[in-house]
């Protein structure tokens, strides 16, 4: 509450009181944008040929960050689902580094085992002992997959992998990057809002 010599105070300085408006206005929206990058949604710019032919250089994504937010506040780790599009924190990053965030594909989750052989890739786990093709389950990459992979992919981690993989394209999990644990992942990618002739959701 404003006693009577503040009101005062302020009536007799307007110019001051827009300005203090003002300033508790850019706070504000600050604040407010910063919550919603932190809770809600993030954007973010493509940058290399990895994802080829799913995204370009240059597509602006929005990613969603409702499930990990909703996850945290359960006490629990988001785990995205099999083929989800998602971005996550590169966690070899160090300063200096231009791939501070990546995009890919999510091939295999914790305690499977994802083998890549003769340019397909067969994930086995208790449901499907004989194994199967995860590449199945959407459109399939537009390039040959390259490398030679058997893994079981440890507790909290994910495997991932760009959908061009072709060798020397995609930094992932078949090749150098590693699984990526649950505290990485920003998020699954949401929609792609630019270019406006390539808008769409995922």
């Amino acid at each position: 509450m404003l006693d009577d010599m503040q009101i005062d105070f302020l009536e007799r300085h307007r110019g001051l009181k827009d300005t203090l408006s003002i300033i508790v206005f850019v706070i504000a929206v600050v604040i407010g944008a910063w919550l919603i990058n932190l809770l809600l949604f993030r954007s973010f710019s493509v940058s290399g040929p990895s994802m080829e032919s799913t995204l370009y250089t240059g597509d602006r994504l929005i990613v969603n960050r409702l499930p990990v937010t909703w996850a945290h506040i359960q006490g629990k780790a988001y785990e995205p689902k099999r083929g989800q599009v998602i971005v996550f924190k590169n966690p070899h990053f160090f300063q200096g580094m231009q791939d501070e965030y990546i995009v890919k594909r999510v091939i295999g989750l914790p305690g499977e085992r994802v083998v890549l052989k003769d340019g397909k890739f067969t994930v086995f786990n208790n449901a499907n002992p004989t194994g199967f093709n995860p590449d199945k389950l959407w459109t399939g990459p537009s390039s040959p997959t390259d490398g030679d992979v058997d893994r079981t992919v440890p507790q909290g981690e994910i495997f991932v992998s760009g959908d061009h993989r072709q060798e020397g394209y995609s930094l992932d999990s078949r090749n150098g990057l590693g699984t990526i644990p649950f505290e990485d992942i920003v998020g699954p990618v949401a929609l792609r809002i630019y270019p406006f002739t390539g808008i769409r959701t995922f």
